[in-house]
């Protein structure tokens, strides 16, 4: 469900719902059942900023495709809530968590709470006339905020998967741990981490529509370096405001992730003094292909102009290659100690 959330709230970005709904209500709020109803929730939208910058043009059917966008991320997001939160009680109640699960499953619920303030917190940004003085100012939430808003997504499908893991699926216990297996591991949790970061980098992309400039690959505009990589000043604005560094970061961190993967699945391939588990092996061998797909679908997004259905798959395409590097990471959990 939490992998569901992603796809959707990418789905709104890209269909540009997010700003919809100028309110929000902890519980949600039931959606317009009259055309007096809906005419009255127009009129609210009409008083932001991405309505008079942007969309005065639209008519009522068009809004309420985007409203329903945002009003369906929304409620599956509280659907998650729910979905957690009944049997998390009952299963608490009946004594079934170990200590351990328990401090797990209360960092979950921590997360979940605040995953639908960080929500309301972005859309609020976008929502702040304040920002958008500039006729050629694009409203749009603060790419910062989406950042932490998917990041804490992440983060929150990253310890249910773990979690999961550990409860349903245990890792192979393994005798005898070489120096190359534990190097292997390291290694591992190194490119877990560049994934990651990766993704966040894509944030920021998504947040600068930077995917709409140079969309040309290997070079951008004939160049391998774009000319104004560092037009803003100070120099250190760049990396997270000017949209070609933020595509051209995420270019060389998506590769850099590539090359960790393919060289962890080609050092699993060789078996030999690693001695690691079939399971392990299979990990290796998925975050190699997971990382080469995922590589596929941006460069693809990135020449085709980013047309939404490629986009969201790119974006689901990053969760499944910290899939496979969380799976790979837990199948070696117990590759600590080096026996000489």
């Amino acid at each position: 469900m939490v992998f569901g959330a992603v796809a959707l709230g990418g789905l709104t970005r890209l269909t540009e719902s997010g700003l919809s709904m100028t309110d929000w209500h902890l519980f949600g709020k039931m959606p317009p059942l009259s055309h007096e109803e809906w005419i009255k929730e127009f009129e609210q939208y009409k008083q932001f900023p991405e309505y008079k910058m942007k969309n005065k043009s639209m008519a009522l059917p068009e809004f309420q495709f985007i409203w329903w966008m945002e009003y369906g991320h929304r409620q599956w997001g509280r659907t998650i809530g729910a979905c957690f939160a009944i049997p998390a009680a009952i299963f608490w109640y009946r004594g079934y968590f170990t200590p351990l699960l328990k401090k797990r499953v209360l960092l979950c619920g921590v997360l979940l709470g605040c995953q639908g303030l960080l929500g309301w917190y972005m859309v609020k940004s976008g929502l702040e006339e304040e920002r958008f003085q500039e006729p050629s100012d694009v409203p749009r939430v603060s790419q910062y905020r989406l950042m932490s808003h998917l990041g804490a997504a992440f983060v929150l499908y990253s310890v249910f998967l773990s979690t999961a893991m550990r409860v349903a699926w245990p890792a192979a216990s393994v005798a005898n741990v070489t120096p190359s297996a534990a190097s292997f591991r390291r290694w591992a949790h190194v490119t877990k981490g560049w994934v990651f970061l990766t993704a966040m980098s894509g944030a920021l992309v998504a947040g600068l529509d930077a995917g709409l400039v140079y969309n040309s690959f290997p070079k951008m505009a004939d160049r391998w370096i774009p000319s104004d990589l560092l037009a803003f000043s100070p120099a250190l604005r760049n990396f997270t405001e000017n949209p070609t560094t933020v595509q051209f970061d995420h270019r060389i961190m998506g590769t850099t992730s590539l090359v960790l993967a393919t060289a962890l699945g080609l050092w699993g391939r060789r078996g030999g003094r690693l001695v690691l588990s079939q399971r392990a092996h299979s990990a290796a061998a998925a975050l190699a292909a997971a990382a080469w797909m995922q590589v596929g679908l941006g460069i693809s997004t990135l020449v085709l102009y980013v047309p939404t259905w490629l986009a969201s798959l790119h974006q689901c395409g990053s969760l499944v290659t910290l899939s496979a590097a969380l799976w790979l990471c837990h199948e070696l959990r117990y590759l600590r100690l080096v026996v000489k």
